[in-house]
């Protein structure tokens, strides 16, 4: 078969692998239908996850059929359209037995794309399958289901639900990237008073106002002096940093209010600096966090009913075949205009960014 093999910074192919079996009994081996590109697979590429080894194949999110299942899987069955998600839980460890699933210490957590062979590939193999992988409604189209394998869940739990979002709370989102618009649009669940999205991108400015933004700021134009202006000088309640940088995460810093939240939520690959000279008197809660993914049900059931704007984050899509052609797309989103890119599935052209 065929796979995506990560060879070091700056160094990955499309190329020949070995087809994946059945190791443990808990295993399933899925047939990719629909795969997509993760932001973090572009750190992957810079470097910025050394635990990444030569030779791995990346992706932690796709939607598949079963073909094969270990005799002690239970919840799904060959033949059965399944949601692969980003987070392998054991489910008997003590993280696992509190939710924390993305800090199963039974051989899950992020593993797949990261300490296993991933999912951008034709095959996978899914350890801890019965509770790895989500059985989909018939109804809801893989190429949406997708955008739950990973950034619905990790933009709702590690920015919304960690950032205490609350009825009548201002919520800065920084980066208007997928996660950014993701937080953007399950921020909206809680009725906050206002949402304002920072970024450098203007197309990803014009998407944060359709997902539901109220207010955009560049952030080469001072976005705090905007954040002040709308809340009296207060600043947010709730800041989401949603990038990665040591600029974006004190920009965070500066905006939040005395008492306010900062949920960082990007991936980070240089030091930050924690200006505690200034924070130690203003009461601030700052949460970081890897995705536990205990949110994916309610967000498939969400999504099925048409209740979550999936579809708004999908721009490109492309056969699996031209998996180097979708990654120099989406490496390039300043340029292309990429938000979420699908490989394989049915649509083997580019999706239309959607009119302002």
């Amino acid at each position: 078969m065929k796979g995506y093999v990560f060879h070091g910074p700056g160094q990955a192919s499309w190329e020949d692998v070995p087809d994946p079996g059945i190791k443990d009994p808990t295993d399933a081996v899925v047939k990719v239908g629909v795969v997509t590109i993760c932001g973090t697979d572009l750190h992957i590429l810079k470097g910025d996850v050394p635990e990444v080894r030569p030779g791995t194949v990346l992706g932690h999110e796709a939607v598949g059929e079963i073909v094969e299942a270990g005799g002690d899987v239970r919840s799904v069955r060959p033949g059965d359209r399944v949601l692969m998600s980003c987070i392998t839980s054991c489910g008997r460890c003590r993280f696992c037995r509190e939710r924390s699933y993305g800090q199963c210490r039974g051989g899950g957590g992020w593993i797949l794309g990261h300490l296993i062979d991933g999912t951008q590939a034709e095959y996978v193999r899914v350890p801890c399958a019965d509770l790895s992988v989500h059985p989909l409604p018939a109804a809801l189209p893989s190429e949406d289901a997708v955008l739950l394998a990973d950034i619905f869940p990790t933009a709702y739990e590690v920015g919304v639900l960690n950032g205490r979002v609350r009825p009548g709370d201002t919520v800065a989102v920084v980066g208007a990237g997928p996660i950014g618009l993701a937080a953007i649009a399950t921020a909206r669940l809680f009725a906050p008073e206002r949402i304002i999205a920072v970024d450098l991108a203007p197309a990803r400015l014009e998407a944060a106002r359709r997902l539901g933004a109220d207010a955009v700021a560049d952030v080469r134009e001072g976005p705090e002096a905007l954040v002040g202006d709308l809340t009296d000088g207060l600043g947010a309640d709730v800041v989401v940093e949603a990038v990665g940088l040591p600029e974006s995460f004190e920009l965070c810093t500066r905006m939040v209010r005395p008492g306010g939240h900062v949920a960082n939520v990007g991936v980070h690959g240089r030091p930050a600096t924690l200006h505690l000279e200034d924070l130690w008197i203003r009461n601030v809660t700052i949460t970081t966090g890897l995705v536990d993914t205990y949110s994916t049900p309610t967000l498939l059931r969400m999504a099925a009913a048409g209740r979550l704007p999936t579809g708004q984050l999908l721009t490109h899509a492309f056969p699996l075949a031209q998996m180097e052609e979708a990654y120099d797309v989406f490496s390039r989103a300043a340029g292309t205009g990429a938000l979420k890119v699908v490989l394989g599935g049915e649509q083997h052209a580019e999706i239309a960014v959607p009119a302002a």
